[in-house]
């Protein structure tokens, strides 16, 4: 069998959305979704989608990006997804090779990457010279089974909002979002991301649904949001929920995710996904008090990159 690794076109989206769906079956996986991430990619992201062509067949992917809004440069991602059919030939090498050098070419100096909880997928990484850092969990949600709390009463001064609300103006969500990240648990922190990056890469994301997000005001300030995303057909995830630092520990996080996921289930949603961040025991706790319950896990890895 031969084995090729090319730059992704426009006509792999569907191969590589039904990659995704197989191997990462938590995360949201479109045609739509994937030529978006590609053609709206900012210059300093220096991204470039790889896939593995096995007799004219993609049975792999690789998404190499510089991860240009981190607070500290140099630093970049790529994980290889290989179809679970077709492992243990080689694909993966090679997709990690093609990602490695371009991202070294960029300029890159840590390379990160995430290895499911899957036999031979850790150990894969470590060959290659990845060590382990952090671990994420990946949640799901049955939707069809009840269960989702009642909208409580709203404290005086509190209002429920949905994304479309804010399409005349998003900077304040924006804003909010920004602050949110900045606060997440992780490796990387990602607080450099410019307003129109943002616009574009998140609020216009054909995966973002606006009527689904919610946001919380206090006094006509955004203090809590909970970003929807879904694949159009029955399948939502939590693209980002959070509470500025000003308003946390009054349960507006809470208040926010539940109405999002009341109005995903009336949508026709039946199951939805989150992730967090091992650490991120107040959100874990959040998410377990709705129903959610462990679907997956994965571990962050990263290599530094020796220079001569």
């Amino acid at each position: 069998m031969t084995l090729t690794v090319r730059d992704f076109r426009p006509a792999d989206a569907k191969a590589v959305a039904d990659l995704r769906r197989a191997v990462v079956p938590y995360r949201l996986a479109t045609p739509q979704g994937v030529a978006w991430e590609v053609s709206t990619a900012p210059a300093a992201q220096c991204l470039r989608l790889f896939v593995a062509e096995l007799d004219g067949r993609v049975v792999g992917a690789v998404q190499a990006s510089v991860l240009h809004d981190a607070d500290v440069p140099g630093q970049a991602a790529a994980t290889p997804e290989v179809h679970p059919g077709h492992r243990g030939r080689g694909v993966g090498h090679a997709l990690l090779t093609a990602a490695e050098e371009h991202l070294v070419a960029a300029g890159a100096e840590r390379l990160f990457a995430w290895a499911v909880d899957d036999p031979g997928v850790p150990a894969f990484a470590e060959r290659h010279g990845y060590r382990r850092t952090r671990r994420a969990r990946y949640l799901r949600l049955d939707l069809t089974a009840g269960g989702l709390p009642p909208l409580p009463s709203l404290p005086s001064g509190v209002r429920l909002h949905t994304g479309a609300d804010f399409e005349a103006d998003p900077h304040p969500l924006y804003a909010a979002d920004a602050e949110v990240t900045a606060d997440e648990p992780g490796d990387v922190t990602c607080d450099a991301m410019a307003y129109d990056d943002w616009l574009l890469h998140t609020w216009e994301h054909p995966h973002i649904d606006l009527d689904l997000t919610s946001v919380v005001t206090v006094d006509g300030e955004i203090a809590a949001f909970a970003l929807a995303a879904t694949d159009g057909r029955a399948r939502y995830s939590s693209a980002m929920t959070g509470t500025r630092r000003a308003f946390r520990g009054q349960g507006l996080a809470r208040l926010a995710k539940t109405a999002s996921l009341r109005r995903a289930r009336d949508a026709g949603c039946t199951e939805a996904f989150t992730h967090n961040d091992a650490d991120n025991v107040p959100m874990l706790a959040v998410n377990h008090a709705f129903g959610y319950r462990p679907f997956a896990g994965a571990w962050r890895y990263v290599r530094e990159v020796a220079r001569d």
